[in-house]
């Protein structure tokens, strides 16, 4: 392993052992900031994910000679099974990889499309005075991208059978598994939500049934099974991608939307594409940090440290008051232009190389009061027109990376439980705007706009470190933070993601909501509370929250000591393990 890592670096080998984004030796590859839960280091793979049972399948399938790609497909198909809150094959998948063989970044977009039954003129006339898709229920829905996208990454970079990837899914979802702690609380909460608002029961029936076995959300510790789940998962490892979209499958989840109200059809399904995307990139202080381009929202990140590119974050320390006040008014300014801009690319055109192009960072950072918080109002900048989800990622002995996202959208997504199949349909159908002048308006066959992004970095051209933030509008802003924590402030991997985070809320919306006011700023509760009356000073309304601020997994390379470290979130349940 040393061997092949070195020989993938080029790099000299004069580069003191334990370097890391240019800092001095025991800060990222040092001791983690006095957590029990240290930093993972491992010569042959590793993998973190956010719950251990998909951990460890991922480790066994590296153990028996799976690429990293092949263990990503084995840790998601067991996550739909334990953590079915976030992902399954319900939802769209992202992700991005990097072939040691080709020595290049690719990117996969496994992201579905709206029904072509629904015209958006009877959407608009579905929805009523709202103006807005519900985010629950039938309207909600767009097709699953996610099993043509284990498909697609498995026929270019798996090396073992389908078959061996999703069995410790099949068998664990037929036995039954003890459920973890966070996932408990979090099952057992958004079933709740959803039962409040299907009170009649009009879609949420077979919701509740499969997981609120007893009326009730299993407990922590308490086992629970999904057989229908383990049935659909060997359908699909017998007759591959075409038994979930041109088969059985397709036709139970076609006849069961539109039972419950909906539009999507098995013709939907069974049209269905993934596509291989370009990442796209920006250089932040000598680092090239990557991101997969709309219909995401990981070009926020990229604007984002654009600006803070030109503010020297190092000297104002980390989670400072001053420091965190810049980085919300960089997060302000570029999430207007996320409201506005980002959508499905074959519908509408984002101006990319004017979004990440300096003279616009430059532009945006003008606008930042050392004093003021700003409105969203003020945050806007004009254009020149010619210029909850699970985070997973795996390494193994050969150099293979894999940043990988997988998501419902909401807990439970739509709430819609196709009859005897045990997942949940996802709700990214409630991200279109339906004002049908917005680039993200509403169109049969359409790609919503997306919240989930796997994200990559790379130094000198080589592979450096793959990682994500779950959490909705949170990824970007975590993301953000997590890389600050790395290069700005010298913290360790593990370090960099249990520090305290801030989110802001409020900002406009792809979907037609206009932000009139400054939003809030919601801050962990282990702040000092200097920082909260700093923030407020400036002009921030800032508000104490308790576990809105996403979960953090990662994987680097010490290219110098052939050793991969892994790194997993104290906010989830996960944990990285190593080979």
């Amino acid at each position: 392993m040393a061997s092949r890592l070195k020989a993938l670096s080029g790099q000299e080998a004069g580069r003191e052992a334990g370097q890391f984004f240019g800092r001095p030796a025991g800060r990222f590859f040092g001791r983690p900031a006095g957590r029990p839960s240290a930093d993972v280091r491992a010569t042959n793979g590793m993998v973190a994910t956010s719950q251990p049972l998909a951990s460890l399948v991922a480790v066994e399938i590296l153990n028996a000679g799976g690429t990293a790609v092949d263990a990503a497909i084995a840790a998601n198909a067991m996550l739909a099974l334990v953590e079915p809150i976030g992902c399954g094959p319900g939802g769209d998948l992202f992700a991005m990889v990097w072939d040691p063989g080709a020595a290049k970044l690719i990117g996969l977009n496994a992201s579905g499309r709206s029904p072509r039954q629904l015209a958006r003129e009877l959407l608009s006339a579905s929805v009523g005075e709202t103006g807005e898709i519900p985010v629950r229920g039938p309207l909600s829905v767009s097709v699953p991208g996610c099993v043509s996208g284990w498909f697609m990454l498995h026929e270019r970079f798996g090396r073992l059978e389908m078959a061996r990837l999703l069995a410790p899914a099949i068998q664990a979802a037929r036995r039954g598994f003890p459920v973890t702690q966070v996932i408990a609380c979090e099952w057992a909460d958004d079933l709740e939500q959803i039962r409040e608002l299907d009170k009649e029961q009009r879609y949420s029936s077979n919701l509740l049934s499969t997981f609120a076995p007893g009326g009730r959300a299993p407990t922590s510790g308490e086992t629970f099974t999904n057989p229908d789940l383990s049935a659909t998962l060997q359908e699909i490892s017998d007759g591959g991608k075409n038994a979930f979209y041109q088969s059985r499958i397709a036709e139970t989840i076609g006849n069961y939307v539109r039972r419950v109200g909906g539009f999507l059809s098995a013709r939907d399904l069974a049209d269905h594409r993934s596509e291989w995307v370009e990442p796209i990139s920006i250089n932040y202080r000598g680092f090239e940090v990557f991101e997969l381009p709309p219909n995401g929202q990981g070009i926020t990140a990229l604007q984002m440290l654009n600006i803070l590119e030109g503010i020297n974050l190092g000297e104002l320390g980390p989670n400072s008051a001053e420091a965190i006040h810049q980085m919300i008014e960089a997060k302000k300014l570029t999430f207007e232009d996320r409201a506005r801009l980002y959508a499905d690319p074959d519908f509408s055109h984002a101006p990319i190389e004017t979004l990440l192009s300096p003279t616009r960072a430059s532009a945006h950072r003008k606008m930042i009061l050392p004093d003021t918080a700003l409105t969203c109002r003020a945050a806007w900048l004009p254009i020149d027109e010619h210029g909850d989800t699970c985070y997973l990622t795996t390494a193994d002995s050969d150099g293979m990376m894999v940043s990988l996202i997988q998501s419902n959208f909401l807990k439970f997504g739509s709430g819609l439980v196709p009859d005897g199949l045990g997942f949940a349909l996802q709700n990214r159908g409630a991200l279109f705007s339906l004002d049908p002048e917005h680039p993200n308006g509403y169109e049969p066959g359409k790609r919503p706009f997306h919240t989930i992004i796997p994200a990559f970095v790379l130094e000198n051209g080589e592979p450096l470190l793959s990682f994500g933030v779950m959490g909705g509008a949170m990824q970007p802003q975590g993301q953000v933070q997590v890389l600050t924590n790395l290069i700005d402030f010298e913290m360790g991997l593990q370090e960099a993601g249990d520090a305290l985070r801030w989110r802001h809320t409020g900002s406009s919306r792809p979907t037609g909501f206009v932000c009139d006011d400054g939003g809030v700023v919601l801050l962990e509760d282990s702040f000092d509370q200097d920082i909260s009356v700093e923030l407020e000073r400036r002009g921030h309304v800032v508000k104490r929250r308790v576990g809105v601020f996403g979960g953090y997994q990662a994987i680097a390379i010490n290219r110098m000591k052939g050793e991969y470290i892994g790194a997993s979130d104290i906010r989830k349940d996960g944990m990285a393990l190593g080979i």
